[in-house]
C-alpha cells in the first residue's frame, strides 16, 4: 500500500491535533473516527500508514537501553535533589511532587524554567518551557531572580518559557492540543502543570460526579505521557494533598499527606516525590514511588535563586 495522504485529510489530522506519526499510533480507532471528516476507510488507511512509516513493533531489551541513553536529566538546582532523582528530572516520563501549602511545589517549578534552559553539558535541555498555570502562580519576578542566579539573560529566558493560564479542566485538556503543534515546530524540554488537579476539584465537585471527574483526569494524565514520550520531553506536575478523616476507634484521625487524583495519577507518575517543610527555608523531599528510585530522602532550600542546597 502506498502512504499517501491527501491535503484535505492531513489538515483535519492537525486540526484535531495530530501532529506527529506518534501522535496517530498512540491514539485509539474510536477517537480518529471522531476526526471531522474522515470515513472508517480512511481512519484505517491513516493508521496503516503510521504503522509502517514507525514501524512500531517490539524491540529488544537492548535497544530499549541505547533508547534510554537518549533522555535527558534537568537539574533542580540542588545537588542533594539531584542525586536523590537520579541526576534530576527526567524526559519521556511524567515526575508529580505533591506536598501541603508552601512545600516548595511552584518554586521547584519555576527553577526548573530556568534550569531547563542550561546546556546538557550542566544538567540542563537546552529546550523551551511550556507552562500550564492553573492556580495563578507563575511569577516572572521569580524567573529573573533565578535567571540571575544561573547567569542566563532574564529576557531570552522568559521570552523561552510560553505560559497559558487555564481556567477550566476542559480548557486545560485543550490546551495540550495546542502546545503539540508548537513542539512539532521548537524543541521543548520541559512541560509543568501546576497544579494539574486543581481544576479537576472545582469542575466535578459532587460525590456523583467523581467517576467522571476521574475519567477526564485520566484522559489528561494519559495525553501528559504521550506528549512526553513523542517529544522525549520532561512532564512536570505539581498536585495537592488532601484530609483524609478515619473514623476507626471513634477517633477522628486526618492523615494531610494523600495526594489528590486516586490511583488515576498514581498509575501515571512515573516518579512520585512529596515535599514537606522542614526549619526555616529546608524542604525535605521523599521518593514516594519510582520504578527506578529507592525510597529515599533529600533537604534543599528556597531561597531568591530559587531551589539550592541546604546549609548545614
Amino acid at each position: 500500500m502506498e502512504c499517501r495522504i491527501n491535503n484535505f485529510l492531513f489538515l483535519r489530522m492537525k486540526e484535531a491535533g495530530f501532529h506527529t506519526i506518534s501522535s496517530i499510533i498512540m491514539t485509539t480507532k474510536k477517537n480518529l473516527l471522531a476526526v471531522k471528516g474522515l470515513s472508517e476507510a480512511k481512519v484505517d488507511k491513516v493508521r496503516e500508514c503510521a504503522y509502517k512509516i514507525s514501524n512500531s513493533s517490539f524491540i529488544s531489551g537492548l535497544e530499549v537501553r541505547e533508547r534510554r541513553k537518549n533522555l535527558i536529566h534537568i537539574t533542580t538546582g540542588s545537588s542533594a535533589l539531584d542525586e536523590l532523582l537520579g541526576g534530576g528530572i527526567e524526559t519521556s516520563s511524567i515526575t508529580e511532587v505533591f506536598g501541603e501549602f508552601r512545600s516548595g511545589k511552584t518554586q521547584l517549578a519555576h527553577t526548573l524554567c530556568v534550569t531547563a534552559q542550561l546546556p546538557k553539558s550542566v544538567n540542563g535541555a537546552e529546550g523551551r518551557v511550556a507552562y500550564i498555570d492553573t492556580e495563578n502562580c507563575f511569577r516572572p519576578e521569580r524567573i529573573v531572580e533565578i535567571a540571575e542566579r544561573f547567569e542566563l539573560d532574564p529576557e531570552e529566558v522568559l521570552d523561552n518559557i510560553l505560559v497559558a493560564r487555564a481556567y477550566t479542566s476542559e480548557h486545560q485538556i485543550e490546551l495540550l492540543v495546542h502546545i503539540a503543534a508548537k513542539m512539532v515546530e521548537e524543541t521543548f524540554g520541559l512541560l509543568i502543570v501546576d497544579s494539574a488537579t486543581a481544576l479537576f476539584r472545582v469542575d466535578y465537585s459532587g460525590r456523583g460526579e467523581l467517576s467522571e471527574r476521574q475519567q477526564k483526569l485520566n484522559r489528561f494524565m494519559s495525553q501528559l505521557l504521550k506528549l512526553s514520550e513523542q517529544f522525549n520531553l520532561a512532564v512536570f506536575i505539581t498536585n495537592q494533598v488532601m484530609s483524609t478523616p478515619d473514623g476507626s476507634a471513634g477517633m477522628f484521625v486526618v492523615d494531610p499527606k494523600k495526594p489528590v487524583g486516586g490511583h488515576v495519577i498514581a498509575h501515571a507518575s512515573t516518579t512520585r516525590i512529596m515535599l514537606r517543610k522542614g526549619r526555616g527555608e529546608q524542604r525535605v523531599a521523599k521518593i514516594y514511588d519510582s520504578p527506578m528510585l529507592a525510597e529515599n530522602e533529600a533537604t534543599f532550600e528556597v531561597s531568591s535563586g530559587g531551589v539550592i542546597d541546604a546549609k548545614d
